[in-house]
């Protein structure tokens, strides 16, 4: 029988007024297919934020980069269009 994995659960920073956030350890390993000792490539990464790999794996991908603090890699998607005017 295989072992489920135990959720995790991070609190913000105190005073913040959130509610601590629960989740599965390896599971943006497991999405990607990267083994759990190994880091994950930063193309994988690059391509799970930009939604490549499914929704859930950009949602881990996110959650990674926003409350785990893992780094956002470079060439990622952003907001503005290329060529856009910074409305001067």
């Amino acid at each position: 029988m295989a072992k489920r994995p135990v959720k995790r659960t991070v609190k913000p920073k105190a005073g913040s007024g959130q509610k601590p956030v629960s989740f599965t350890p390896f599971g943006l390993h497991a999405s990607l297919g990267v083994p759990k000792g190994k880091p994950i490539p930063a193309a994988k990464m690059r391509a799970a934020l930009n939604g490549q790999h499914g929704p859930k794996a950009a949602a881990q991908a996110r959650f990674a980069v926003n409350v785990l603090g893992t780094p956002k890699p470079s060439g990622t998607r952003t907001g503005a269009k290329k060529g856009a005017s910074r409305g001067k």
